[in-house]
């Protein structure tokens, strides 16, 4: 095991009552307190889960697949390995509040730590021991949390937050291996933080905090006690609630922190700053006391208030019945749309229902844009392919992601090429028009796990074009994840339609981005540019996107 070298901190955020009440927004406004003061932090998560990573997950059971810029490749022993850069979606949340880009070794599973220990046995590695959950289970997930830390030596604090719910079985392992941390390094190097839900019963209006007693008792009865109790509820806990929490759970009713709904996530950490919840850590971690300059922060989060105008985007996809499903998507274009003093209404359009051309047109008459989603199969497919027809006649500004840009061009080639049957392989392997088709180093490949073509590439973009004018430059980075390719010998011959090419990767063999010459707006890419988008700094694509269909909206009302 390793020992704390570098005197780093700790901080466990957990969960209480039921899931989904947002830890990772928690995890992530705590970080930038401390990031208010100066400190170098680091976010890791922690999923119970068996899966090596969420790649093969359906996003409407996890919520999209976050991809970062690096890839790593994680070794349970010497002669296996994984490459891995597809990680839980909280990061996308961490990246975006934080600007620290996220390494994929910081999202810790049990299907790894499990993986890891089960081969290790195989090979004679623990010396003929009876393997357990306490110690090697534990010692591993120990040793996966220093491993981040030594990376760098000059980090300050690790956040690590602990994905489920207080009382899962399956996130036993992984509390009881931050009990043991904490002892090992002692309470005053460590900061357990549990966020639970405080229902509000308007009937008898008032608080119930009997579900939090329960939640802090569960985690009391596995040896850990809270040192802060953040209330998750729909309005701010009144002082008589915070009172209750307090002596219920054991705490200075200074540490009972009040998170109520708030019209943007990103107001969490100057709530959190109001109640003094940085100063409050920074003292228990034994930290210099810093002032906080919280100014480019608040100016950030203020420019998501009182927006003057509004648009309307449509999401035509196949997993619309969980918006976590395209979540940094939806920041992105929030994002883009402060930045036009807008607010952003997302139509939510489940193409497996609405298919057909008259369905379709009457859901796209009245928005200002189309983002055409990305995934993968074959349901939903038929209408996201009409989708694209109509924004082709409509002149409606489009926009495809991966998938979407990938049926965008199906659609091109059927409505105005006139090559009927024209599709992707992925879904219809005879297709008389492949104009999609598997990479060629992909036809060989068996397993479906983390062998995409995957993590940051270089983007090479053609000067002239609408892509070229949004950039501002011919060379970018962007966050791939795809099997699927567009094939250049058909797009080739879509030019005579008005296609153009206007991105490649660096060998020029893969098309990365397509658009239209006689269309307001309408652009393709490959790759996934919400990855990249930061609060007041919207990433290009996802600006332009809005500002064309602002335009578009304002033409429409003359």
């Amino acid at each position: 095991m390793e020992s704390n070298e570098n005197n780093v901190k700790f901080i466990f955020v957990t969960g209480g009552v039921l899931s989904g009440i947002g830890k990772g927004v928690t995890t992530a406004s705590i970080a930038k307190l401390l990031q208010f003061r100066g400190y170098n932090i680091k976010i890791m998560k922690i999923d119970p889960y068996l899966n090596i990573d969420p790649g093969t997950m359906n996003p409407i059971e996890h919520g999209e697949v976050f991809v970062t810029d690096q890839t790593w490749t994680f070794k349970p022993v010497d002669d296996s390995k994984f490459n891995i850069c597809e990680i839980d979606l909280d990061f996308g949340t961490y990246e975006r509040f934080t600007g620290i880009e996220a390494h994929p070794s910081e999202n810790i599973t049990s299907g790894q730590i499990y993986l890891s220990v089960i081969l290790r046995e195989r090979k004679g590695s623990y010396l003929g021991r009876t393997v357990q959950i306490i110690p090697h289970i534990t010692d591993y997930i120990k040793q996966r949390i220093w491993d981040v830390a030594s990376r760098d030596p000059s980090l300050d604090v690790i956040l690590v937050e602990i994905g489920g719910t207080v009382g899962d079985i399956e996130a036993m392992p992984f509390l009881e291996a931050v009990r043991q941390l904490a002892r090992e390094e002692g309470r005053s190097r460590v900061a357990f933080v549990h966020v639970t839900l405080v229902p509000y019963m308007a009937s008898v209006g008032e608080f119930k905090t009997k579900p939090t007693q329960h939640s802090v008792r569960t985690l009391q009865g596995l040896g850990l006690q809270p040192d802060i109790v953040v209330c998750r509820a729909e309005r701010e806990l009144t002082e008589q609630a915070e009172k209750k929490v307090a002596l219920f759970c054991n705490l200075p009713e200074e540490r009972v922190i009040s998170n109520p709904d708030i019209p943007s996530i990103y107001q969490l950490p100057l709530s959190f700053e109001k109640q003094d919840l940085g100063r409050i850590i920074v003292s228990h971690l034994g930290l210099e006391q810093r002032e906080p300059e919280t100014a480019s922060w608040s100016k950030i989060a203020e420019s998501f208030e009182n927006p003057t105008e509004s648009v309307c985007i449509a999401m035509p996809g196949k997993y619309t019945t969980l918006s976590d499903s395209y979540k940094s998507i939806n920041e992105a274009l929030t994002h883009a749309a402060a930045m036009c003093s807008a607010q952003v209404e997302v139509k939510w359009i489940e193409t497996e229902e609405r298919c057909d051309i008259d369905c379709l047109n009457e859901d796209l008459c009245d928005v200002d844009g189309i983002l055409l989603t990305p995934g993968f199969g074959e349901r939903g497919v038929e209408g996201m392919i009409n989708a694209a027809v109509i924004s082709l006649d409509s002149k409606i500004p489009f926009l495809g992601i991966c998938y979407g840009a990938q049926l965008g061009t199906v659609a091109f080639a059927r409505h105005l090429m006139g090559w009927p049957g024209s599709h992707t392989t992925e879904v219809d392997s005879n297709s008389l028009y492949p104009v999609v088709d598997l990479m060629d180093e992909q036809k060989s490949t068996e397993n479906k796990g983390g062998t995409m073509r995957l993590g940051g590439h270089e983007v090479k973009i053609r000067e002239g074009t609408n892509l070229f004018n949004l950039y501002k430059t011919t060379d970018t980075r962007e966050r791939f994840r795809h099997r699927y390719h567009l094939i250049e010998r058909y797009v080739s011959r879509m030019s005579e339609k008005g296609m153009v090419v206007s991105a490649h990767d660096t060998t020029g063999d893969i098309i990365n981005a397509i658009e239209l010459t006689d269309h307001p707006f309408w652009i393709g890419v490959q790759y996934h540019p919400e990855f990249k988008s930061q609060p007041g700094e919207p990433h290009p694509l996802y600006l332009g996107l809005i500002k064309a269909a602002l335009a578009y909206k304002s033409e429409r009302k003359k």
